[in-house]
């Protein structure tokens, strides 16, 4: 299907897409191993997207913020690639999907490296690959990338949910430090999962998510600068990942019933991006059992089938 269409049809076709869907937020539940995030409204859901001409569209609550989560991980990827080279980083962290929990442990005993980007394990080897001077500088970094990613100057870290997540990430320690003896990271444990805690908790809407897949969906290039933020190898590597491994272990079932790459956070959000096409941020917290939004994934489906978006 073309997308010549007036702003006023496309945005019409998202305010159906989310009433349609948007009382499926009573299936699922918030994260409550993260008890700030627990404080958040369950029916607030919204969309952006973006096109890569520039154009934008947005219904439901999408300027309310909420914290990025796992949605970070393909981003902190582009940039520790940049920062590393391709070889670098997947001499540490595999490629290949794990079938667990995005937490799990399972898969890290007894393997030379985490399966993937995507998980806990191989984001914070990931993150510990960033390259900054100190942890100050580092996390600088993250967010200026993040920002120019975005096109948003004014993302900030919600200090309520970094703390949250430092007092209750001893899984992550675990995992961290079971890493360094395996010679898969180096460095100060404590300071590399600070910054993994830190950019998990910086906050987004939809459009700024939106923005960020829309530079993706564009082969690395920002669809109204023109600018080349990543190059395009790199894009495609991130997507592919996206694909495979992004929506935790349903990720499979995701490329069947909606066939975009996408990365789900558990603090509601979706990224997806649909190639040479639209960039698109989906908010709604209410999550199922493997951490994905109920409402998104729904909202995702349904987007797919009438605007015919699937890769495959």
């Amino acid at each position: 299907m073309e997308d010549a269409r007036d702003k006023k049809e496309l945005n019409q076709i998202l305010k159906d897409t989310l009433k349609n869907n948007q009382d499926h937020y009573k299936k699922g539940e918030l994260a409550n191993y993260i008890p700030a995030l627990t404080k958040v409204d369950p029916k607030a859901v919204g969309i952006s997207m973006v096109d890569t001409k520039g154009k934008f569209y947005a219904t439901g609550e999408y300027k309310k913020r909420f914290t990025i989560q796992s949605v970070s991980k393909p981003l902190t990827l582009m940039l520790a690639i940049m920062d590393n080279g391709i070889d670098s980083v997947f001499d540490k962290v595999g490629v290949e999907p794990t079938g667990d929990p995005f937490n799990s442990i399972i898969k890290l005993t007894g393997f030379a490296k985490p399966y993937n980007p995507m998980i806990n394990a191989g984001a914070i080897a990931v993150t510990s690959m960033i390259k900054g001077n100190d942890k100050e500088d580092k996390f600088s970094r993250i967010i200026g990338f993040f920002r120019k990613l975005a096109k948003n100057d004014g993302l900030e870290l919600n200090q309520e949910v970094y703390f949250s997540e430092k007092e209750t990430g001893d899984r992550n320690r675990s995992l961290a430090y079971y890493m360094r003896d395996q010679e898969i990271i180096t460095g100060n444990i404590e300071e590399i999962v600070d910054l993994y805690f830190k950019q998990c908790s910086i906050e987004v809407n939809c459009t700024d998510i939106a923005n960020m897949a829309a530079v993706l969906a564009n082969q690395g290039v920002d669809p109204v600068t023109k600018e080349r933020i990543i190059p395009r190898k790199i894009a495609r590597i991130v997507r592919t990942l996206m694909t495979t491994c992004g929506m935790y272990d349903k990720s499979g079932n995701f490329a069947i019933e909606v066939g975009l790459a996408a990365k789900s956070g558990v603090g509601g959000g979706i990224m997806a991006e649909v190639p040479e096409r639209f960039g698109i941020g989906v908010y709604g917290p209410a999550l199922d059992d493997k951490g994905n939004s109920i409402v998104g994934m729904k909202v995702l489906k349904e987007l797919s089938q009438k605007l015919n978006l699937s890769i495959f």
